[in-house]
Parts: structure tokens; C-alpha cells; sequence
């Protein structure tokens, strides 16, 4: 979230990517008791590096007890996505949707990153 909502600041994010997204993103703010608008006026403002932003949640998350963050570090591991969006991130990737490809979001979602870098730059 830090590195896109900072890509987005600077006008750098790819097109059709949210800073905030309303999956993990949404998940994180929403867990930690942090408001979107003021993680996005933070970077915007401050530019600060991972550490630097990780400290700025440590002060301003309202739920940052080791209870929320399991909770929530849970619910990111047994995020799943729809098969629309799985299939599109295969098709992309040109990987077989079968017993071996991936079903969880968080790969799910590093793929997609990677297939959209690749296009964007690599090609």
C-alpha cells in the first residue's frame, strides 16, 4: 500500500490502479483503525520511506494490538479471489487454471503486479 499510494502521489502508478484499493488496502486500513484519506495525505505530504511510514502507523493506527494484527494478517492469508479475476490474472500470465495454479489472492495479486511491470517496462 505504502509503494502505490506513493507511486500515486507522484502521478507514477499505472493506470487502472487504485493507492488504495478496496481489497487488501481497504483490509489494512479497516483492521488497523487507520483512515484512508489520512494514510494518502501523509505520503503525499511527507514522501517518507517504508520506515518512516511504518512509524506513522504505529502512531496513528487506533487497533494496532498483536490480537488485530493477527486477525487481519489472517484474513489476508485466506483471501481468496473470485473466479472472474483469478481466471483474468492466469490468462494474463498465460498459466493453466488447474490444480496447480494459485488460489489465493496474495499470489494471485504478485503475479498480476509482475505481468503489469513486465508489459509496462520490460517490453
Amino acid at each position: 500500500m505504502w509503494q502505490k499510494v506513493s507511486l500515486e502521489a507522484t502521478g507514477k502508478l499505472a493506470s487502472g490502479y487504485p493507492g488504495i484499493g478496496r481489497g487488501f488496502d481497504a483490509m489494512t486500513c479497516a483492521d488497523l483503525g487507520l483512515e484512508e484519506q489520512a494514510v494518502k495525505d501523509y505520503i503525499k505530504k511527507n514522501k517518507p520511506t517504508y520506515p518512516q511510514f511504518e512509524a506513522w502507523v504505529t502512531a496513528n493506527a487506533k487497533s494496532l494490538t498483536p490480537q488485530a494484527i493477527e486477525k487481519h494478517n489472517a484474513a489476508v492469508r485466506g483471501y481468496n479471489h473470485d473466479d472472474e479475476t483469478r481466471q483474468e490474472i492466469l490468462g494474463n500470465c498465460r498459466m493453466a487454471d488447474d490444480s496447480s495454479a494459485p488460489k489465493d489472492a496474495v499470489n494471485l495479486n504478485n503475479l498480476d503486479d509482475w505481468y503489469e511491470f513486465h508489459k509496462a517496462v520490460l517490453q
